[in-house]
């Protein structure tokens, strides 16, 4: 049995939560964003917390999913999320341009990615990509796609990494 629906999710001040014909939008200083719930899940504002309850007993486990996707949007509306990307190799680099990343991955061109909308990207240097935005699955799905053009190799550790990743090392072939 899941206990982890049992909690209520705490809206912090300054976010807002409509619940209306099965669809619960969440407003802060982030953005908003829209989650359509369950037939088998109960969700009920009471004094700034989110209650969810299952409707029967076979629907305890969704409603522990769903609170954990309530969760991430609360967090996501209120702080935001952001996953961090390393380009490593000898000429590579990235340059964001509006809602256009342009990255340089040692291929005969370049590769121009266009951010899909709520998902902004940032360059501090020219190894460096932080992707920010509301939606949790998004900015992770976003970081994975541009991490793909170029994944880390395990030889000499080339490619597009997240930051926090640690790349196994192979040694290369003997005589």
């Amino acid at each position: 049995m899941s206990r982890i629906a049992n909690s209520p999710v705490d809206l912090p001040s300054g976010v807002e939560a409509n619940i209306a014909n099965g669809l619960i939008s969440l407003k802060g200083s982030q953005g908003t964003l829209e989650l359509s719930m369950h037939e088998q899940v109960d969700i009920v504002n009471e004094d700034n917390q989110l209650k969810l309850k299952a409707k029967n007993k076979n629907s305890v486990a969704i409603t522990g999913t769903f609170r954990s996707l309530v969760n991430n949007m609360v967090i996501g509306v209120s702080k935001g999320y952001e996953k961090k990307l390393t380009l490593i190799g000898v000429g590579y680099r990235a340059k964001a341009q509006g809602k256009i990343l342009n990255l340089i991955v040692g291929y005969s061109h370049p590769i121009d990615y266009s951010l899909p909308e709520g998902v902004t990207a940032e360059t501090p240097s020219q190894t460096e990509i932080i992707i920010k935005g509301a939606d949790k699955q998004l900015v992770g799905q976003v970081a994975a796609e541009i991490r793909e053009f170029r994944p880390p190799e395990p030889y000499k550790g080339k490619g597009i990494r997240y930051t926090d990743e640690y790349v196994y090392r192979k040694e290369a072939k003997k005589k």
